[in-house]
């Protein structure tokens, strides 16, 4: 026997793997994420996992198209459209979050809708009912095993003032930006080799820090005539290299200041408006830090 002949006869017999019932079995292809090469951050274009800091529950973070600029947390499972709400659907389409139905079987519904630890909605369908039910169950069950899953209570406002604000106004690259956490405690948002979040802070002892200034709240030239003129405390970083104040727009520590790594969470800068953030504004220095005057 010939070895092409050979070659073709195991060709002819070979059979494709399946199952014990016949059918055939394949494996699911793997999808690989990647950063998209126009996008202004390092996140990888896939749902960012995380958990509700009210409930505990997991939700799935997606940038978002309409008029607001921050994250949508969606719950994970996808849902019949006939039980959501129609103003509470959502598609989910390259990894960006649509506030609308794209006319398909299903439809994603915002963890808001249905987080345990915030009052039901006033008309809920049996299948959204049930749904919040079994969340409730699993925050019962969090709580019962010892987990966090209520956020921390924020100190005394006198607390904070004298220590460190809650959520400092930064100045970076020209711009005014609020944080969500004090400043020692901004989180890195790149990955680590083993697939996590990076547990470094955003603030380096061995890098040079900022400087908290009393800056007025809104400069001269850009005051709308209603808006009365103070001073707030300002981390300022405007005296740092350009690395530098890059590296902390990026919220990346000094390790990942210059790797390659992608990004597991979306930073968590705004950008300070004082109407909007009016609660934050400290007219007094934090106790303890270096500070400098400027009179704009």
């Amino acid at each position: 026997m010939s070895p092409a002949t050979f070659t073709a006869m195991c060709s002819a017999n070979a059979s494709s793997p399946r199952r014990w019932d016949g059918t055939p079995a394949r494996s699911p292809r793997s999808r690989s994420l990647r950063v998209a090469p126009d996008s202004s951050t390092r996140l990888v274009r896939s749902a960012q996992s995380g958990r509700c800091p009210d409930c505990g529950n997991r939700v799935d973070w997606h940038p978002r198209t309409d008029a607001d600029d921050r994250a949508v947390g969606l719950h994970p499972r996808e849902l019949p459209p006939a039980a959501v709400p129609a103003v509470s659907r959502w598609h989910v389409s390259s990894g960006i979050a649509h506030p609308a139905h794209d006319g398909t079987p299903w439809c994603r519904i915002p963890h808001t809708a249905l987080c345990p630890a915030r009052s039901a909605p006033a008309a809920l369908t049996p299948q959204l009912a049930e749904l919040r039910r079994h969340l409730a169950l699993h925050t019962r069950r969090l709580i019962n095993n010892g987990a966090p899953t209520t956020r921390a209570t924020p100190p005394a406002p006198e607390a904070a003032e004298s220590c460190r604000p809650a959520r400092p106004i930064a100045q970076l690259l020209s711009v005014r930006y609020i944080a969500s956490h004090p400043v020692d405690a901004i989180q890195c948002v790149a990955q680590t080799r083993q697939r996590h979040r990076c547990t470094r802070p955003v603030l380096d002892d061995h890098a040079p820090p900022g400087i908290w200034s009393l800056l007025l709240t809104t400069p001269l030239s850009r005051r709308p005539p209603s808006l009365s003129v103070g001073r707030t405390a300002v981390y300022d970083l405007t005296h740092l290299p350009y690395t530098e104040q890059l590296r902390w727009r990026h919220q990346h520590c000094s390790s990942h200041a210059t790797s390659s790594a992608a990004d597991l969470a979306l930073t968590e800068w705004e950008p300070f408006d004082p109407r909007l953030h009016h609660q934050h504004i400290h007219p007094r220095l934090p106790g303890g830090t270096r500070t400098q005057h400027h009179g704009t």
